[in-house]
């Protein structure tokens, strides 16, 4: 049950890194941020993305590197949160 439990909150993790990296990449197609899949995504990852944006500006007013170091933490997060869940239920 416990290795359930750490495979599910990787997958779960894994799946939402992959919904960043969606996101990002319908801001390079004109309107498709606009799509129900745009506006969905939008829902689902801008409250996250949003935290790191407050403190990284865009460089030159058009990069926004906000997304990748969302992604950084959110890794850094992933790896942490397993090593307490294994810590937790003394998995390995």
């Amino acid at each position: 049950m416990e290795a359930f439990v750490l495979n599910l909150v990787s997958i779960a993790l894994e799946i939402y890194s992959y919904l960043i990296i969606g996101y990002v990449l319908l801001s390079w197609f004109p309107n498709a941020r606009e799509s129900f899949i745009g506006q969905l995504l939008g829902k689902i990852v801008e409250p996250y993305i949003s935290i790191f944006r407050r403190f990284i500006p865009p460089i030159g007013g058009v990069l926004d590197l906000s997304p990748i170091i969302a992604i950084f933490a959110l890794r850094f997060i992933s790896a942490g949160l397993i090593a307490v869940l294994v810590y937790i239920f003394d998995l390995f």
